[in-house]
């Protein structure tokens, strides 16, 4: 079964759902992290169809994270002088063209019943066109990277891909640009109603979770009103009124569509429940409504602090400092368990919808 987290942010899925991510992931879960807006300046800039195809973009699959390794690296059996006569083991150009083509027929039909495909390629050298897996962050690499040369979005991405190999998950970054690369300035922007023009991601995160085929999608519930959070809860909302259709792929989402509450946003903002979030912001379609549940933290808060400590780049700019992480991590989780009656005294919570 797979479990999918929308993270508007690197760092949100690990803040606000880390323990339950590591619970999942212990009961053998997939867990796959959707990172929305994790682009810099210019981003946005889509895989083509036949890239997401060729990687397997958006897959169920785990990939080995303890075991990854470039396959680019790989040395040949036999040495190729380049520009020189091929070897004797080579096949014609022609040849090969052909294979490539059979090969990739097979591997279509392979993955038919699949809700994503991967493409073959025979000769192991990645171009623009065909990509290799393992050369795409997300999929699986562990090429060193240059973090003094790496601008702020690449640094999170980078952060965000270490803590999907910690926690033994996967991660797809959709690298649309952060709100403050879409013309928002100031906390008062950030924090309110977002622009007219900046149209929630619908249709994009709509086509990734119906991919993914989850057994539960959990979004942000925007507790404290950040614009980006907003707009990926507006997603949710759209998912849950369009009801059930007979034609695949598209399931009946209530039930499967879970909000979570946006820490620390929640714990700054003594955020106790749905009466708190702005008037009209849930928007819920008729016949839904929310439940909590409770995850009982008791095994997985310092495994949760520690993946949060994997997103270094953001630890004193939210906390001040680590012992500041832990107390607002130990603060927060001790007063919901205590709103859920969780024995513990530690929990984070769940907006589950239900149909009534």
């Amino acid at each position: 079964m797979s479990h999918v987290f929308v993270s508007p942010h690197p760092d949100d899925a690990a803040l606000s759902c880390g323990g339950l991510i590591a619970s999942l992931r212990e009961l053998g879960q997939n867990v796959i992290i959707i990172t929305v807006y994790s682009g810099g300046p210019g981003a946005g800039t889509e895989m083509s169809e036949y890239q997401r195809a060729a990687l397997g973009f958006g897959s169920k699959a785990l990939w080995p994270n303890t075991e990854a390794f470039d396959r680019s690296a790989i040395a040949s059996d036999h040495p190729v002088v380049v520009g020189g006569p091929g070897a004797p083991w080579l096949a014609d150009p022609e040849r090969i063209v052909v294979t490539q083509e059979r090969a990739n027929t097979q591997a279509r039909q392979f993955w038919q019943r699949a809700a994503w495909t991967r493409s073959a390629n025979i000769t192991n050298q990645e171009t623009a066109a065909r990509p290799l897996a393992d050369g795409v962050g997300g999929q699986g690499t562990l090429a060193v990277m240059d973090f003094a040369a790496a601008d702020a979005a690449e640094l999170r991405r980078s952060e965000d891909e270490r803590y999907a190999w910690f926690m033994e998950c996967s991660v797809i970054h959709l690298d649309l640009p952060d709100a403050v690369y879409r013309g928002y300035q100031g906390d008062d922007q950030l924090l309110g109603e977002p622009h007219p023009d900046d149209e929630a991601p619908v249709d994009l995160l709509r086509r990734e979770i119906l991919r993914l085929e989850p057994q539960t999608v959990y979004l942000p519930l925007g507790v404290g009103g950040h614009v980006d959070h907003q707009l990926c809860r507006e997603v949710g909302l759209s998912l849950l009124a369009e009801g059930r259709r007979w034609v695949m792929p598209a399931p009946e989402m209530s039930g499967r569509v879970s909000f979570y509450e946006d820490f620390p946003y929640a714990w700054w903002n003594d955020f106790t429940g749905l009466a708190d979030l702005p008037a009209d912001s849930l928007g819920l379609p008729d016949g839904v409504s929310l439940e909590a549940r409770y995850a009982d933290l008791s095994d997985h808060l310092e495994r949760k602090a520690a993946g949060i400590r994997v997103y270094g780049s953001q630890i004193v700019r939210l906390f001040e400092s680590d012992q500041g992480l832990l107390d607002d991590l130990a603060g927060y989780h001790a007063r919901v368990a205590a709103a859920g009656g969780v024995g513990s005294g530690v929990a984070e919570r769940y907006w589950s919808t239900v149909r009534r």
